[in-house]
């Protein structure tokens, strides 16, 4: 069985976490998380691509073992990304990334222009700037990230996480083997023999907000500006999929995404939810096979 190697790049301020599967030499694939979770959930997906990739896959900022500063804009994270691509020295990556990770692979694809064979990205969390809306969250919309702040952040041990999670809706579907990856490598060992989220709830809190902006079409950036409008830059293919078991928000927003980008295909995984490359890797391992080799 391929097993995982740990890497990280940057220095500790800024470090950036690496699960690397398969020895270099073949092909780079770059797999990015969606938001609370780690490089680890990746595992089956992963497993079965290093037979003819050199896989990676990082744990976002705020995440995992990775920096946790005060910026979580979108371009931070696909900034990160490039800091990887570069570190690393790929090219002719194919991006693989799911929720905000592929929004990462996207806006990344555009400042590397040239570095990126292709993107496969699932659900990814856009905004059309040719539509945006003036005024901030909705007041049901700030409820859901603040009530992040409220989310249990420690337990007694991470089978105390398990068995918490297993039974939690948010998880039913995943497989035993990605919410165990989950649950070791999203938790820290504290002093006291307990375990800590390392995405804490004040880090996912404010996460959340610029991409709850970018679903109600309010997001608007720093002093960088919003960066969507240059998604009609990017020069390689993009499949953007989505799931039949998801919401609609996830499906408006893959809409989104295909208005914006010159050279899309989109799939639908019939018998999956949001988190599709937890729920089903298999069948993700095969649209992603099938896309890496379907015409330019």
């Amino acid at each position: 069985m391929i097993t995982s190697q740990c890497l990280s790049i940057g220095p500790a301020d800024a470090e950036i976490a690496l699960l690397q599967w398969g020895e270099r030499g073949k092909p780079p694939a770059l797999l990015v998380h969606g938001t609370g979770f780690v490089a680890a959930v990746w595992e089956e997906v992963a497993r079965e691509l290093a037979s003819t990739h050199t896989v990676y896959a990082l744990d976002r900022r705020g995440h995992g073992v990775s920096h946790k500063p005060d910026a979580y804009h979108f371009l931070d994270y696909a900034e990160d990304a490039c800091r990887v691509v570069d570190a690393l020295g790929l090219r002719d990556v194919y991006g693989i990334g799911h929720s905000a990770g592929a929004t990462d692979l996207l806006l990344a694809a555009k400042l590397l222009p040239g570095r990126f064979r292709r993107l496969f990205v699932m659900e990814p969390t856009v905004m059309d700037p040719r539509a945006a809306c003036a005024g901030g969250l909705s007041g049901e919309s700030l409820a859901r990230v603040e009530g992040t702040l409220r989310r249990r952040a420690e337990f007694d041990s991470t089978d105390a996480v398990f068995e918490r999670y297993r039974v939690a809706p948010a998880f039913a579907d995943w497989t035993e083997a990605s919410l165990r990856a989950y649950v070791r490598h999203g938790f820290t060992a504290l002093d006291d023999g307990r375990v800590r989220l390392c995405c804490t709830p004040e880090i996912e809190s404010a996460i959340l907000r610029p991409i709850y902006e970018a679903m109600e079409q309010v997001y608007v950036g720093d002093a960088r500006g919003n960066p969507f409008g240059s998604l009609a830059e990017i020069d390689c293919p993009v499949r953007v999929t989505t799931t039949a078991k998801s919401g609609p928000i996830y499906w408006e927003m893959a809409r989104r995404a295909v208005s914006l980008i010159p050279r899309v295909s989109t799939f639908v995984f019939e018998d999956a939810g949001h988190c599709v490359a937890q729920e089903v890797p298999a069948a993700v391992v095969e649209a992603v096979r099938e896309f890496a080799i379907s015409a330019p």
